[in-house]
């Protein structure tokens, strides 16, 4: 029999939660099957069979943790389960012929006499007497009618299952004692709070108790980017890849970020030195079935409209199924949450340390404006929140920056002049 050891399967990571056995005991599994699904504090991580063979034992329950170097499951590899089973085979029949050559051992008949006690006491029990009638005296029947009750439904205390004053009266007064019992109340249900979801509430903590955040808001006006997406979808479909707005968002930040690049830097831990990055990679919050993940499309400002959206298409799809690659959830510079995305107006979004500032971005309305001539028309409207690091961003430097990505967005043809 065989051992499979939990491998190392990220850095740093010791421990992981066992979300589904995909077999159980006895089943027979192929090499490269997958065997059991796990959660680090990253991700899902699907684990396969290094051989075929047959499943002997799992060692961590499903919901529990395992512990990286540590036996996960046992098996028999193909050739020693084959040989298992011829041995089995041996020893059962074995078993078979020394079973039948055996004398048999007479069959124990139960006592009559005790299964009529037994049948005696528990019509006593129910209150049923020597003729199926339930003995009780006139008075206590009377009782019994006076207060609309069954006397077949009292238990009786007395003799055969007589039922006297006092076994009516307790009858009577056993309802009224469970109407005025308070109902306990009922205890919540608790679950561990484990992998992807006790990363984030310790990311979420450190973010929100050691970086003086500060909230900016805007509006920006996406009907001419919206129209451009309209005109450029078709294409887009033809080439596989699916075109949404953030895209735009992602390239017109990167442009933006090599302007005001102090944005796209890191402050250390001693609050001492700033790491100026030179390539812009934009994190994007997804809403995943293990909890709030944030992949990263790396060095943005190199890639084109639609290489980003195939990044962000395989991104979200990944994260969305809990299965991110590490490298993609390492080294972000900046982050977008897109909460419009589930019908959200506003957000205070918490940085994802170490980075510098995070923007949340609402869902886009249809709402009356006024153009340059004074007249009323009708634009696409979304709200954008930002969050900065007080510690080296200041209001004023946030407001340039987002003033220069709203206009690059509200006028898209204006990136063109700046388009790599």
């Amino acid at each position: 029999m065989s051992e499979f050891m939990l491998p190392d399967i990220g850095e740093g990571i010791v421990e992981c939660e066992v979300v589904e056995w995909r077999v159980a005991e006895g089943d027979t599994i192929e090499e490269d099957q997958p065997v059991v699904e796990v959660m680090t504090d990253k991700a899902l991580v699907e684990i396969t069979a290094p051989e075929a063979g047959v499943v002997t034992k799992l060692y961590v329950p499903q919901g529990q943790i395992a512990k990286v170097h540590a036996p996960l499951y046992a098996y028999q590899a193909q050739g020693e389960a084959a040989a298992s089973e011829v041995s089995d085979n041996a020893e059962a029949s074995r078993e078979k012929g020394e079973q039948e050559s055996a004398p048999a051992k007479p069959s124990e008949a139960p006592a009559p006499q005790s299964a009529a006690k037994s049948e005696s006491a528990d019509t006593a029990a129910k209150g049923a007497g020597a003729y199926g009638k339930t003995p009780a005296s006139p008075a206590v029947r009377r009782l019994v009618r006076e207060h609309g009750l069954d006397l077949a439904a009292i238990a009786g205390s007395g003799k055969d299952g007589r039922v006297l004053k006092e076994d009516v009266l307790a009858y009577l007064e056993a309802p009224a004692k469970i109407a005025t019992t308070p109902a306990s109340p009922q205890a919540p249900r608790v679950e561990p709070l484990r992998g992807v979801r006790a990363a984030m509430a310790k990311q979420m903590v450190t973010s929100a108790t050691t970086i003086p955040h500060f909230q900016y808001g805007e509006e920006l006006d996406v009907t001419e980017l919206l129209a451009l997406r309209e005109r450029l979808k078709p294409q887009a479909e033809a080439m596989g890849e699916r075109l949404t707005l953030m895209p735009f968002f992602m390239k017109a930040m990167a442009m933006a970020v090599a302007e005001y690049p102090i944005l796209n830097a890191q402050l250390n831990a001693e609050a001492t030195e700033l790491a100026y990055y030179p390539e812009c990679n934009i994190g994007m919050a997804v809403d995943s079935k293990v909890g709030l993940l944030v992949p990263n499309v790396k060095n943005v400002g190199a890639l084109s409209v639609l290489e980003v959206a195939g990044e962000v298409g395989r991104l979200t799809q990944a994260a969305r199924e809990g299965r991110v690659e590490q490298a993609d959830l390492k080294g972000g510079t900046i982050t977008i949450s897109n909460i419009g995305a589930m019908g959200g107006t506003y957000a205070a979004p918490i940085i994802n340390a170490p980075e510098a500032a995070i923007v949340a971005i609402g869902k886009t309305q249809w709402l009356p404006r006024f153009d340059a001539a004074g007249n009323v028309t009708r634009r696409a409207i979304l709200t954008v929140t930002w969050a900065g690091d007080h510690r080296f961003i200041d209001g004023g430097t946030i407001a340039r920056f987002c003033n220069q990505w709203k206009a690059y967005l509200e006028a898209p043809e204006t990136m063109l002049l700046q388009l790599r």
